[in-house]
């Protein structure tokens, strides 16, 4: 969905994608001839302070965001969201598909992202409070759900493979679980989680409902996740074919690191 206050007449051939949360914000800026990634940056919020005021001090501390682009692209990086297939989706319902998943309030708006070309519609509630703060910042935006793009590449990176493939998206307290066989999507979720168990507990519990065989299936990770990593290291212990996601053939064209790639996956690829 695009908001717009106005018309971009100088062109800079540069995007800036800004990834927000209730507790950080991440912003890349990528050179729209190129495809390069020119610069990345992460900002953790304070618990219990006002969003929109920590929001002006990132745009203080950090210029670049002042600048003018071709394009801004704002991801709304939460879970209160619903799929649904498009021949059940109706725009004017946008409620009702997130009642049973979510608590719906009266003073919500809604949104949703059309998955094409796999007639599946995201349904969302995104943060207004930090659209009306960028409306003041930038002369239009095109916003979207951030799951929206984690979908699509699974989707995409699944095509023409008739096993089931399991992604795991890594976050600080959460993570999405992806599975999909020959772009069709079999079953998406986020669970949250503290401990490396409550994370495995989760990924072993889907495994199960969906009758996927520890021993056999897939697992790709990939977000805030390295070996090191605790929950890493205990997927590993328990899903035989269970790795970090191999992203080195998209390295060269975004020219970042593959650590980075994995990070910031979602933000490179809006």
């Amino acid at each position: 969905m695009v908001i717009s206050t106005g018309d971009i007449t100088q062109k800079t051939y540069k995007k800036l994608v800004l990834q927000v949360s209730l507790s950080e914000l991440s912003f890349c800026v990528i050179d729209l001839i190129t495809h390069k990634v020119l610069h990345t940056q992460e900002v953790h919020f304070e618990k219990n302070k006002v969003i929109e005021e920590q929001l002006w001090r990132a745009f203080v501390d950090f210029s670049i965001l002042a600048n003018a682009y071709d394009e801004v692209v704002v991801l709304h990086n939460n879970s209160l969201n619903a799929l649904v297939p498009t021949s059940l989706f109706d725009p004017a319902f946008l409620a009702s598909y997130l009642q049973y998943n979510i608590k719906v309030f009266e003073t919500d708006f809604f949104a949703y992202d059309a998955l094409m070309p796999y007639e599946i519609n995201n349904v969302y509630v995104p943060f207004m409070n930090i659209n009306n703060f960028l409306l003041d910042q930038f002369e239009s935006f095109d916003y979207k759900n951030s799951n929206t793009i984690l979908l699509k590449k699974c989707l995409e990176f699944s095509k023409n493979k008739e096993e089931k493939l399991v992604f795991v998206h890594v976050q600080k307290e959460h993570f999405e679980l992806v599975v999909v066989k020959n772009q069709e999507l079999l079953l998406f979720n986020s669970f949250p989680y503290s401990t490396p168990e409550d994370f495995i507990y989760y990924l072993l519990f889907t495994c199960e409902q969906l009758q996927l065989n520890p021993e056999t299936v897939t697992v790709k990770l990939l977000g805030k996740c390295s070996e090191d990593d605790a929950v890493y290291k205990m997927a590993f212990t328990y899903i035989r074919n269970c790795s970090l996601l191999q992203v080195a053939h998209l390295t060269a064209g975004l020219d970042v690191s593959e650590t980075d790639l994995r990070n910031h996956f979602i933000l490179y690829h809006s």
